[in-house]
């Protein structure tokens, strides 16, 4: 298959859209738990979502084939009961871009909600509200700021993604090939350098609008808590 800038772009762009909506629950959620909850093991809570931090991507990838490989430990399952087959589909690649960007997102929202005077919450539900409304209400546009700043780099962190990528999904031109993995191909062909530069320059292009962006939303942030 011929190479397209503009098919490795849009899947690029899918990969990692669909990385955000897959964490924007879940990160909200945790990043609130985290916050606001005292238990017992959070630490090895926090230690094990901070994990692919820190792992060599190409490791969180292979955990990912062993768990959702057609062989894997619900790869298996899914295909019998609903004959999907997840890995080496952009699919996976969405998935390992959402477990390696899934961190970031929820060290944001975690620091966004702690930010949050939880006197503020306390007068809520003594005013009978209910845990939802006081998060609804109260906790959520007093941290909104942060929480889309991480959101922003966990998205542009999603369309850097490599390492886990290509364990789980591969990169099958026109399916899984993302714009790192088509970088990695076109430099190791003999006349794939402009091609490949023209990736590099998109992916600078969007990186820096992903920090800037996420930077405007911190500073917004800032601004809310000293007002």
């Amino acid at each position: 298959m011929s190479f397209s800038p503009e098919q490795t772009l849009f899947l690029s762009l899918k990969v990692a859209f669909t990385a955000m909506l897959i964490n924007l629950p879940w990160g909200l959620w945790l990043g609130w738990f985290l916050a606001r909850k005292q238990f017992r093991g959070k630490m090895l809570l926090d230690t094990l979502v901070n994990l692919p931090l820190v792992l060599p991507p190409v490791v969180t990838g292979y955990f990912l084939l062993v768990v959702f490989g057609r062989e894997g430990l619900l790869g298996r399952w899914l295909y019998d009961a609903f004959g999907l087959a997840l890995s080496f589909t952009w699919q996976a690649a969405a998935l390992a871009a959402a477990v390696v960007s899934f961190p970031l997102y929820v060290r944001s929202v975690r620091v966004a909600i702690e930010n949050v005077d939880p006197r503020l919450e306390e007068a809520a539900r003594v005013l009978r509200a209910g845990r939802w409304q006081v998060f609804r209400r109260i906790t959520l546009p007093l941290s909104i700021n942060g929480v889309i700043a991480g959101l922003i780099l966990a998205f542009a962190r999603s369309l850097g993604e490599f390492g886990a990528t290509i364990m789980v999904a591969g990169n099958i031109p026109g399916e899984t090939q993302t714009i790192p993995l088509a970088i990695f191909s076109l430099v190791n062909q003999p006349s794939g350098e402009r091609s490949a530069m023209i990736l590099i320059l998109i992916s600078i292009l969007f990186s820096y609008a992903g920090l800037a962006l996420s930077e405007y939303w911190l500073r917004r942030w800032k601004r809310q808590l000293a007002e």
